[in-house]
């Protein structure tokens, strides 16, 4: 494949990725506050927490935008009842968010996609060079919150984003049965070997709530997040109960915290933003997670404390999801973005 400058005819400078790095924090240097929001086991809710926490800051008061990158199972859009899709802004050719309400705005993968049900088949390089996409050529402008809601697990979208937005700091779902604190304990050591801020442990389906009687059931058992929050010296942010309205909201596509009716759940979120607000992070260096280990040791660091990156080799940013929509089947591997002449070679 021919280079920029060979294609072009002049000489150019290659991306390097401390480069693509300051371009992607230029992008967001009017955002004040990145909050991570991440589980080790899916079905906790997690998406659930970011749109309520993310629409009762707005209701708060404050501008918050909500990157999705949960590529292959967006369900985001849905929650917010967010049927737009992203724009192009013709003076600057940058992405612009999907407008959820007066101060939410959202990217998400499905916000370029016309059939909703079309499974996304990328591997690890696709989807790092989508996620710099998001950072590096979205729109956000000035925002109090961006949260950014991610896929179970500690894989290639939680690297990517932790490389590309370093000042994030990550708030962890779990829910209080020990087979999903297992999991954390897992997500919690990853955040440690990456060196990342940990803002605080949310601990969903805190038991349920009768919409008949109003009495509380330990239906999952309850305070098992604010255990390990304690026992790791980490903030327990809240502990958010099961509610029945919070299932009929969000298949309306409402987050609770907008719903007119008062319920455990909406009180529970809105009190979840004040905390998380007023939260210091803890620095993964002081944290009590898991000092011994065993003979065999941990896995090579070195596989997971630097996440991948798309344009090692002077490449920039892979073509983004907009470009793979219009021509599907979708690029080949050796694309890529140039940052200097803003085209695809």
């Amino acid at each position: 494949m021919a280079s920029c400058s060979e294609q072009q005819g002049q000489t150019t400078i290659p991306m390097t990725a401390a480069m693509q790095r300051k371009v992607m924090s230029e992008n967001l240097k009017d955002v004040r506050h990145k909050l991570f929001v991440m589980s080790g086991k899916g079905g906790v809710g997690k998406s659930s927490v970011t749109v309520n926490l993310a629409a009762a800051l707005a209701a708060q008061g404050f501008n918050v935008g909500i990157l999705d990158v949960d590529l292959h199972g967006p369900s985001v859009p849905h929650l917010l009842g967010s049927h737009g899709f992203v724009r192009v802004d013709n003076e600057d050719g940058k992405l612009v968010p999907v407008s959820c309400g007066e101060r939410l705005s959202l990217i998400s993968i499905e916000s370029f996609l016309e059939d909703k049900d079309a499974a996304i088949i990328w591997r690890g390089p696709k989807k790092v060079g989508a996620i710099q996409q998001f950072v590096a050529d979205v729109k956000w402008g000035a925002l109090d919150y961006l949260l950014i809601d991610s896929p179970p697990g500690t894989g290639d979208e939680h690297m990517t984003i932790l490389d590309a937005i370093p000042d994030a700091k990550c708030v962890v779902v779990t829910t209080p049965q020990e087979i999903s604190l297992a999991d954390v304990r897992k997500a919690l050591d990853f955040l440690k070997v990456v060196k990342a801020d940990v803002l605080g442990l949310v601990e969903n389906m805190s038991g349920l709530f009768c919409p008949h009687c109003g009495e509380e059931i330990d239906l999952f058992k309850k305070g098992g997040g604010e255990a390990l929050a304690k026992q790791e010296g980490l903030n327990f942010l809240g502990a958010i109960p099961l509610d029945p309205a919070t299932v009929v909201a969000a298949d309306r596509g409402h987050p609770i915290v907008s719903m007119p009716a008062d319920t455990p759940a909406k009180a529970a979120f809105l009190k979840l933003a004040e905390t998380v607000r007023e939260a210091k992070p803890n620095s993964a260096v002081k944290w009590n997670i898991f000092p011994k280990i065993s003979s065999g040791g941990r896995p090579n660091a070195s596989l997971v404390s630097s996440p991948p990156t798309a344009g090692e080799d002077g490449a920039f940013l892979q073509k983004p999801p907009l470009a793979v929509i219009e021509n599907s089947p979708s690029t080949s591997d050796g694309e890529f973005f140039c940052a200097t002449d803003k085209k695809y070679h």
